[in-house]
């Protein structure tokens, strides 16, 4: 079931496209990766969402209708500017911006207090935000923004700031709220997160849509059909027996008698013909296909090259 859909977004800036024809579509209780490089129109397009500028044309739906000005009370977003107020104290910042979001004092406490503990911060209440880190500002910038319970959570680089040990936190209570069935689209440059936290992709870059899809069709259209194949018996016999049928990109010796090598399949070869031509001469131990990283696609899409290389 549909959450978020955009509709042919453009939007131009004094001679600047900076978003061309973007449509995209994120699933209810999916996380949502939007992806691309700094100036691709990310923000634009995030903006647009949060209805805070408006496209030339095009249209957003949420939940399968178009969306409208009282849907922000069901949105909740962090942006990559920070915008906590820095001479305020954290506790009656934080009950400001959840008042603001339309909870009733009561309500608002009690949530706070939830989250503080849970982020184990009860001790910051009365802090200045100026008296905070760049990492403990933003633990009270994402409380704040999940506080109302929003069903579209929008996080524009939300590890920005973190050492490791708070990033692997806020990727857990990410997917926290995720089982908890809220909807996220997350922007972000670290494509280590994607990959462990995020369903579905799109990517943009230079205004344009140039990759979309879950993140499972997204690899397998940019796999390259290449093998660790780990085996004992000798290098050289192997790498005869490939012959001109296959590329031996990469090989290195686990002992005296054992070995892995990286084999990529050309001329329509199917794993099946790799291990027949290596089978009379070594014993095959384990295979496995070396799917891309998200990082690999990311500079692959962003540089021009297509998916399915190597078939």
């Amino acid at each position: 079931m549909e959450m978020l859909r955009v509709e042919h977004i453009v939007k131009q800036y004094a001679g600047h496209r900076a978003l061309d024809d973007i449509s995209i579509t994120t699933r209810k209780g999916e996380i949502f990766g939007l992806l691309g490089p700094n100036g691709a129109g990310k923000t634009s397009l995030i903006r647009i969402i949060n209805q805070i500028t408006g496209p030339d044309s095009g249209k957003v739906f949420l939940e399968g209708r178009e969306i409208r000005r009282d849907d922000i009370a069901h949105i909740g977003y962090l942006p990559e500017e920070r915008g906590l107020y820095k001479k305020m104290k954290v506790r009656e910042q934080a009950l400001y911006f959840a008042r603001l979001k339309g909870l009733s004092k009561s309500e608002a406490k009690k949530r706070l207090e939830y989250w503080f503990e849970r982020f184990d911060i009860t001790s910051w209440y009365d802090k200045k935000v100026e008296e905070l880190s760049k990492g403990m500002a933003q633990k009270i910038q994402f409380i704040i923004t999940v506080l109302h319970q929003p069903k579209l959570l929008i996080l524009d680089e939300p590890f920005s700031g973190f050492d490791p040990i708070n990033a692997d936190l806020m990727r857990k209570e990410i997917l926290q709220l995720k089982e908890a069935g809220t909807s996220i689209m997350l922007s972000t440059h670290n494509m280590t997160s994607v990959e462990e936290i995020c369903d579905s992709i799109a990517l943009i870059d230079k205004a344009k849509l140039v990759l979309n899809g879950s993140l499972k069709d997204v690899k397998a259209q940019y796999r390259t059909h290449t093998y660790a194949v780990q085996f004992k018996g000798m290098m050289f016999g192997f790498a005869n027996a490939l012959w001109a049928d296959y590329a031996l990109s990469h090989s290195y010796q686990l002992d005296a008698e054992r070995a892995v090598a990286h084999v990529k399949l050309l001329k329509g070869n199917t794993l099946n013909n790799l291990l027949s031509q290596v089978m009379p001469v070594v014993e095959i131990e384990a295979i496995n296909e070396i799917m891309p990283t998200m990082n690999d696609i990311f500079i692959r899409a962003v540089q021009g090259e297509k998916g399915g290389q190597g078939e």
